[in-house]
């Protein structure tokens, strides 16, 4: 067996991997109190491993977040997850998203936010968001935060069974058109539990505006880090999502658990 491995994302449990939207600027961390006008971290890997046919496997994360003036900040955040054995498709998802809104300094703010994602496991040609929320600050300490949010946004979808890598396969199924807007409650959470570990987390829940609003989406991702240096750290990552309402035959409920390493510059 002829195998090669180039990255720094180790993956320990992995079954359809949704999208991971922890924020870094979200952890408590001693770069809270540091004056930067830019930060970024990324994770990437690639792998390549000779079996009957090649087994290739790439991922990567970026997050980029612009401070502005009167401590507000724009994050562009990315995440792209593909996986091919010879021709066939085992896995091609991802997401790029915009967002502005405060830096955990106000106790009412706004967040306005766009982002394009696409899943061809699960049939999904593309999803568009476009959206705001109220965002409240409940706790703000030197070890510990809370913030909770809620708003409206407009999504587009295309829902293709045709797409070579979809997973659930019938003659039977359409295409699939969904347009609506979605009533969103989220939080999001962290705590430094020492002076290296600290842990964080999200959460989202979706409500359709229509007669499908007692079967919301329900996203919830979380990061446990580990600092090593001031430029690396383990990340242990765990995220779910459940949605009662899919326009495809397919899962109602998806997730994954990963363990890395990030790099921070």
């Amino acid at each position: 067996m002829n195998k090669f491995i180039c990255g720094i994302w180790i993956v320990i449990f992995h079954s359809f991997i949704t999208e991971s939207q922890v924020l870094n600027i979200d952890r408590v961390t001693e770069t809270d109190s540091i004056s930067k006008k830019i930060r970024a971290y990324t994770t990437l890997s690639f792998s390549n491993e000779k079996q009957k046919k090649a087994l290739i496997d790439f991922t990567n994360k970026t997050e980029l977040n612009y401070f502005l003036p009167k401590k507000y900040l724009v994050v562009f955040l990315s995440q792209v997850d593909m996986a091919f054995n010879g021709k066939t498709i085992n896995e091609n998802n991802g997401f790029f998203q915009a967002r502005f809104r405060d830096n955990d300094s106000r106790k009412i703010s706004p967040d306005v936010f766009t982002q394009y994602q696409w899943n061809g496991i699960q049939g999904m040609e593309y999803r568009f968001l476009n959206g705001i929320n109220a965002r409240f600050k409940f706790l703000e300490k030197k070890k510990s935060d809370l913030y909770t949010g809620i708003g409206v946004f407009y999504e587009a979808e295309k829902w293709n069974p045709n797409l070579p890598s979809f997973a659930f396969k019938s003659a039977a199924l359409n295409t699939v058109y969904r347009n609506m807007f979605r009533l969103n409650c989220s939080a999001k959470f962290a705590i430094k539990l020492s002076k290296a570990v600290d842990f964080s987390g999200s959460t989202f829940v979706q409500f359709p505006f229509n007669v499908h609003f007692g079967s919301p989406r329900w996203f919830f991702d979380s990061n446990l880090n580990f600092n090593v240096s001031k430029y690396w750290s383990f990340i242990l990552h765990y995220d779910h999502n459940f949605d009662a309402f899919r326009p495809l035959p397919i899962d109602q409920y998806y997730y994954a658990m990963t363990l890395g390493i990030q790099l921070k510059v």
